[in-house]
């Protein structure tokens, strides 16, 4: 798998299109949750994309401090289904971490994780914070690095 940051100038039309794709069938379509995913919050964000083949498939975006909570933000981390076996999730993550470190010159990092998946966030030395809650139906958890 290829690593990518990008900001969101720098990614193609194509590039784009085919990451909200994916964003869509994972997020909404294999999840079954209706909810807005296009949410107008793109254009500030760092994109980390994995690309296979000339296709991506696996994702993240990530935020400066400020503009979710007082930390660096990780959001929409995700890998195509069919390529979920290779750990190409723990890469992606591990080139958010990064490119916040880079990009944003902190370690501190908080994430609204998904509580299924806190074994792989705490992998990556993130703890959990406060009581889980549902976002869109779904069970979350506050994680902070």
């Amino acid at each position: 798998m290829v690593l990518l940051i990008k900001t969101f100038r720098e990614l193609s039309l194509e590039e784009l299109y085919e990451l909200l794709q994916l964003r869509s069938q994972i997020f909404v379509v294999e999840q079954d949750c209706v909810y807005q995913d296009i949410d107008g919050k793109d254009a500030d964000a760092l994109h980390i994309i994995g690309k296979k083949d000339g296709k991506i498939v696996g994702y993240a975006r990530c935020f400066p401090p400020k503009y979710y909570f007082e930390e660096a933000a990780i959001g929409r981390v995700l890998v195509k289904e069919s390529q979920r076996k290779y750990g190409y999730g723990h890469l992606i993550l591990k080139a958010s971490i990064n490119a916040i470190a880079k990009h944003y010159k902190t370690q501190e990092i908080k994430l609204s994780a998904q509580q299924y998946l806190t074994a792989f966030y705490e992998s990556h030395g993130f703890m959990q914070i406060g009581e889980g809650y549902l976002e869109d139906g779904i069970p979350h958890i506050a994680m902070l690095k």
